[in-house]
């Protein structure tokens, strides 16, 4: 595979910046750190028109409380509209705090609340484990929305990567459950189908940088507990997986031609459609998995346009 030749050129120079290290139960402890390490370094100066506050929030049953950081703009009128954001990560690494800036910038932006949820990570915690911790975060921030200043009739839920993923089972399972009405998902670059970590038809322009057919295993393998590809996984799991999509929220998808869950998102809102989901499909020409770490790129420019304005439209009263 060879497909630089392809990296929009604005994106291109971060790649020979970033390490390649394959991800491992071994390797595992040391990308947490280093992870965490660089967050810190970058870490936001606090905002005087943001309000954040910590709460640990009643868990799944039998499960530790959830962590999570409420970030509300300060002198809007109240109620607001809310996002609950779930970080990226692989499954594997990432944190609430890890999204402060980006996090800042939608409350800025959209003129809304964000929740961060801390969702136990995999593989020390495999599905459902994940999923229900933010099902816990969401259902509370749901019942607990006039307290908040939170509109409970304007929530969506949305994530980058492994986030989105988990964003995407975790529309399939509010539906199923029919306690709490979303208004929409905003799914960026998400990690939706088990399955791409067993094709034995790779695109054979995806998947070269960032997150690779190695590490996609890894995370997914740890995520479910057992092989990727096998029978069984949940669709609260593996959002691709699910036989029915009719009922979801609106949804907004975007993705990069050379990230390699292209086709499997491709294909998710390709069935939304059909499934009568209002739909917002974006494909940015040149972008590798997380291509808007560049910031100062004109592709991420796009897409931070792109998303920012489809959830502005989809929670204004």
């Amino acid at each position: 595979m060879n497909s630089k030749h392809l990296v929009d050129p604005e994106l291109a120079p971060i790649l020979d910046l970033l390490p390649d290290v394959p991800l491992t139960n071994e390797t595992l402890p040391q990308a947490r750190a280093s992870l965490k390490a660089m967050v810190a370094a970058m870490k936001t100066a606090p905002s005087p028109d943001i309000e954040v506050t910590e709460y640990q929030v009643p868990g799944p049953q039998d499960a530790p409380p959830v962590r999570l950081l409420l970030y509300l703009p300060k002198g809007l009128e109240r109620p607001l509209p809310a996002l609950l954001w779930v970080h990226g990560g692989g499954f594997v690494v990432g944190a609430a705090d890890n999204e402060d800036a980006t996090v800042k910038n939608l409350v800025t932006q959209v003129g809304g609340a964000v929740a961060v949820v801390d969702y136990r990570l995999a593989p020390e915690t495999p599905f459902p484990g994940p999923v229900e911790d933010c099902y816990a975060a969401l259902k509370w921030l749901y019942q607990n929305a006039g307290e908040l200043g939170i509109a409970p009739n304007r929530i969506a839920i949305g994530g980058s990567s492994a986030g989105a993923g988990i964003s995407a089972g975790l529309a399939l399972l509010t539906r199923d459950r029919g306690e709490i009405p979303l208004a929409f998902q905003l799914l960026i670059h998400p990690m939706l189908d088990d399955r791409t970590a067993v094709t034995t038809d790779p695109h054979p322009y995806t998947g070269e940088f960032i997150w690779k057919p190695q590490a996609n295993y890894f995370g997914w393998e740890a995520m479910l507990g057992q092989a990727p590809g096998s029978e069984g996984v949940s669709p609260y799991a593996s959002a691709a997986r699910a036989t029915d999509l009719a009922g979801l929220p609106p949804t907004f998808i975007s993705v990069g031609s050379l990230d390699l869950f292209l086709e499997e998102d491709l294909e998710y809102a390709r069935r939304l459609t059909r499934a009568g989901v209002p739909t917002e499909f974006h494909l940015y020409p040149g972008g590798f998995h997380g291509f808007n770490m560049v910031a100062t790129a004109q592709v991420t420019q796009a897409l931070q346009r792109d998303f920012v304005n489809a959830l502005k439209r989809a929670l204004r009263a």
